[in-house]
């Protein structure tokens, strides 16, 4: 249903939708990061225990750099040509499938991703002491929305692969100047100039070779006279 639809879409609505898309998924990858990821519960000595909240800067650091990627990459697409189109497609959805995997080992080992959380709140370092130390976790809803954008942005990234043929090109605006040849004077017919109420045809500038009109302003004589 989604091919078709597609296929019926026009060109430049069609990339349209899919920049969209990306900065889209891109966001809501940012914005999950944001969020608390794991409620750690960690037992400290002689102090009972304490419940940390860990966020997605914590338990997946990679996921904004990749995120903001996601933005610098749509903007490339909004100018690029027909081959660069289906690189960026390409990494768009190596994109993708990085966000999804840095979400992803979260949710599989919280009490690793807790780990910085756990060291800067209690001071308790090292991975066997902090899987001791943490007595329970709880995932939030956050890493499985950014499995989902990672999802949405590396399906986008296919789409454009499969479709970046049919998208318009780079408008006028981005297209590298172009140069008309110039007329040269002694090809062209001499240009009229008023002289008092008639029309007289301008002189005909005869070209000269450069070293000779150096040779004839040595000797005094003007080289145009000729």
């Amino acid at each position: 249903m989604a091919t078709e639809s597609a296929k019926r879409m026009s060109p430049r609505r069609l990339k349209l939708v899919l920049i969209l898309t990306i900065l889209g998924a891109s966001a809501l990858a940012l914005l999950a990061w944001t969020q608390v990821w794991v409620h750690a519960e960690v037992g400290l000595p002689n102090a009972g225990t304490q419940v940390l909240e860990i966020d997605g800067a914590i338990a997946a650091p990679a996921l904004t750099a990749l995120a903001l990627s996601g933005f610098a990459l749509a903007g490339a697409l909004t100018i690029a040509g027909r081959v660069i189109r289906f690189v960026l497609g390409t990494l768009e959805v190596l994109l993708g499938l990085s966000v999804f995997l840095a979400a992803f080992l979260a949710v599989d080992d919280p009490s690793q991703a807790s780990a910085a959380g756990v060291t800067a709140a209690t001071g308790i370092a090292g991975h066997e002491s902090i899987q001791l130390s943490v007595l329970g976790t709880v995932v939030t809803p956050w890493p499985f929305v950014a499995m989902g954008a990672a999802a949405i942005m590396a399906a986008t990234g296919v789409a454009v692969i499969l479709t970046s043929a049919r998208w318009p090109g780079p408008t006028r605006k981005y297209q590298a100047a172009r140069y008309e040849p110039v007329v040269s004077p002694h090809d062209a017919s001499p240009a009229a100039v008023p002289t008092g109420d008639a029309l007289l045809p301008a002189p005909e500038h005869v070209s000269s070779d450069s070293v000779g009109d150096w040779d004839d302003l040595s000797r005094g004589e003007d080289p145009t006279a000729r």
